[in-house]
């Protein structure tokens, strides 16, 4: 069989090994509490709360989706026309114009640019976001925030697109099958990673101190089966007073980490609560799902973009002779940028699903219904949250199940109802 044949077999393959994952993994027998009960929780809230997280949300939305827009049409701008590859030629000129040269430098230049153009998007976000008093950033430590940012990004691309390039030249015909396992593999690698090497770049992190509440999660976390390495405090409230807590790391490196912000603002029971729900993810091994997703995810993409050279009208459109060449990444940003905007509503579905069944085992590892439910309404009050987001913006991009369905599945653990059952 010839390679393209070969790559037709592969992605079928990768179809339906994605499908049976997400089938399988993914908590579907999980739906919502019941509307009326959502409305009961949502009418328990103060209505100050519900309407300033309304107008938080609702003056937060014309830079979110402005950026978004807006990177689409740059992103299309210059991979379906010429633009793109002949911005990545000029950028490896002055280098010798050889492919590492337009490979390396002529991908991070369209990222760049690619993000340049939303960047006042995300200055007006933080401008909104100082002026509602959730951030504790000004534009200085904004600005460093943004360098290492563009930093770590810029060590990942390098990596990227001199590895996946370097086998598009060595290998022209069976490119597909070893950039498709090398994206799987740094999928894999990112994961075991960024929380280790590159979260300590943007926060400082220090052992909880011996008390109470420390031991109390070292025995949470035991009695879950869910052994820590140790107990963090994150100084997020250099930067914000938004609240939040998460487990970070796999097997020897996991560790409870509270933002200083959580620790402050609510009660012991509360932050128990949150680490209980952050738990749930180590313990059923959501990690490894949303890795396992994502790797048999990055693989089909690059088969994807393989088939995709096949059609000759793209690639003259984007002015390239062949998807593999180093001059037709803007075409492959494009692309990307596409699937990522067309596949959104079903990544935040799978992610709820997901938030929803850490939810239930917060529930039933604390058995504290009361305490959940005051801790969403403090976690929606603190972080501006609307409690109750339109649906159109729910279906398309929520993570997280709303305030008011979390309030509600406590309200139904109340009643003895589990959800799930």
């Amino acid at each position: 069989m010839t390679p393209r044949t070969w790559a037709v077999v592969a992605f079928g393959v990768l179809a339906v090994s994605l499908a049976v994952a997400v089938l399988v993994l993914v908590p579907w027998h999980r739906p919502p509490a019941p509307r009326a009960d959502q409305l009961a929780a949502l009418r328990s809230l103060p209505a100050d709360q519900v309407t300033a997280g309304k107008a938080f949300r609702a003056a937060l939305r014309p830079a979110g989706y402005g950026s978004m827009l807006v990177g689409l049409v740059v992103a299309l701008a210059l991979g379906l026309s010429p633009l793109g590859a002949r911005l990545i030629e000029a950028i490896g000129r002055p280098f010798g114009g050889n492919w590492v040269a337009q490979a390396v430098l002529g991908g991070l230049a369209v990222v760049l640019v690619a993000d340049l153009v939303t960047r006042p998007f995300a200055a007006w976000r933080h401008s909104i976001v100082s002026r509602y008093g959730l951030s504790t950033q000004g534009w200085g430590g904004w600005t460093v925030d943004l360098l290492k940012g563009w930093a770590v990004s810029a060590v990942i691309g390098v990596v990227a697109l001199l590895g996946f390039y370097t086998i598009t030249h060595f290998a022209p015909r069976w490119w597909w099958a070893w950039g498709a396992a090398g994206a799987a593999a740094l999928v894999v690698l990112l994961s075991f990673v960024l929380p280790v090497l590159v979260e300590p770049v943007f926060n400082k992190f220090t052992p909880m101190a011996d008390g109470p509440l420390r031991t109390e999660l070292v025995q949470l976390a035991r009695d879950d089966g869910v052994p820590v390495r140790d107990v963090l405090v994150a100084d997020a409230s250099r930067r914000t007073r938004q609240v939040n807590a998460y487990v970070s790391g796999l097997g020897p490196t996991r560790r409870i980490v509270v933002y200083d912000t959580l620790l402050r603002e609510a009660p012991p029971a509360e932050v128990v609560s949150v680490v209980a729900h952050e738990l749930g993810h180590a313990k059923d091994r959501d990690v490894f799902t949303g890795t396992l997703i994502g790797a048999l995810g990055a693989a089909l993409a690059v088969v994807t973009l393989f088939l995709l050279g096949g059609w000759t009208g793209l690639l003259r459109t984007a002015g390239v002779t062949s998807i593999a060449e180093p001059r037709a990444f803007a075409l492959l940003v494009a692309v990307v940028a596409v699937a990522g905007v067309v596949s959104s509503p079903a990544q935040a579905l799978l992610s709820r699903h997901t938030e929803a069944r850490a939810d239930a085992h917060a529930l039933a590892l604390t058995n504290d219904p009361g305490t959940f439910e005051a801790m969403q309404a403090r976690l929606s009050s603190v972080n501006l949250g609307d409690p109750d987001p339109p649906r159109w913006e729910y279906l398309y991009g929520a993570s997280h199940p709303s305030t008011v369905e979390r309030m509600a599945a406590a309200r139904a653990y109340a009643r003895g109802e589990r959800a799930g059952r």
